[in-house]
């Protein structure tokens, strides 16, 4: 399998795209738009290894999906994409 496979395997649906509105005052449109392009390419961001670890199963599997990132402000934010793929949210950890 070449590199263009692998990553093409590893992507999944984001579903219904969604974020609190603290997030959105807290971090610029295209931060958010990078982080998602991250968070779908499988860069979990700021993840403890646990989390790296869980996500990566979770793709196999079918489980929640959860990355960490920071705004270049240093705003850390979260992006939590479900299970069923029906929704991915962006939220501040507060908002959670």
């Amino acid at each position: 399998m070449d590199a263009f496979e692998d990553k093409r395997s590893r992507t999944f649906p984001l579903g219904r795209l969604v974020s609190t509105p603290a997030a959105l005052a807290a971090i610029p449109p295209d931060e958010i738009q990078a982080a998602l392009s991250r968070h779908l390419q499988g860069d979990w961001g700021e993840c403890c290894p646990e989390d790296w670890e869980e996500n990566e199963l979770s793709l196999k599997q079918g489980f929640r999906l959860f990355s960490a990132y920071r705004s270049s402000a240093g705003t850390k934010f979260w992006i939590i994409t479900e299970a069923d793929r029906s929704a991915t949210t962006v939220l501040l950890p507060a908002d959670y």
